[in-house]
């Protein structure tokens, strides 16, 4: 359990950064509401199991270092943010009847998750950059696995109230379409600089 005070503060600083996720999801509760958006919260959280699964057995290095891989892989992930930015920029605007429209789905929450290039980044440097339960590779990968969970599950329940705020800060239909469009281009533009990366 050495590093465990330093794993967490890592988890929470890649887990609660500005990406993808975590901006979908606030969009989606201040365009929708917060209880319409637990769907959708519950499907990114199952997708980065999926991912914390994949960058623990190192699948993703496995995979991209097959030749032509990579570009195919980038190419559909930035298709599909692409696509749910523009679903975000064109939300209803909300009235006093919120979650009016098309809400994200669970299946879209776990697509998301695991088409996430920030979410595989993050999760490879947490599980290859600690050791919590030396010499004991299963324990020590289902530790962090567990405490993961419990981090990925509280940021997003604050980035989801964040977003949900919003809903009742802004009913004015400009400002809301503003909100809208500003989490669309920082959906793109978080999704760009974990590209950089």
């Amino acid at each position: 359990m050495d590093g465990l005070l330093g794993f967490v503060l890592a988890g929470l600083a890649l887990a609660g950064s500005p990406g993808p996720n975590t901006l979908s999801l606030a969009a989606a509760g201040a365009a929708f509401g917060a209880r319409p958006s637990l769907g959708y919260m519950a499907g990114l959280v199952i997708g980065m199991i999926g991912v914390m699964g994949i960058a623990a057995a190192g699948v993703i290095g496995l995979l991209l270092s097959i030749p032509g891989a990579k570009p195919v892989v980038i190419v559909a992930a930035a298709a599909y943010f692409a696509y749910l930015a523009f679903r975000i920029a064109t939300a209803p605007v909300l009235a006093e009847g919120a979650g009016a429209g098309r809400r994200p789905s669970f299946a879209g929450g776990l697509f998301l998750s695991l088409v996430n290039p920030k979410g595989y980044a993050a999760m490879a440097a947490l599980f290859s950059g600690f050791v919590l339960v030396r010499e004991r590779l299963a324990l020590d990968a289902a530790l962090k696995a567990i405490v993961l969970l419990a981090i990925i599950i509280a940021v997003n329940i604050v980035w989801l109230l964040i977003g949900a705020a919003l809903t009742r800060l802004f009913r004015n239909p400009r400002t809301n379409r503003a909100i809208n469009i500003a989490f669309a281009v920082l959906l793109i533009a978080s999704v760009a600089g974990a590209l950089v990366l």
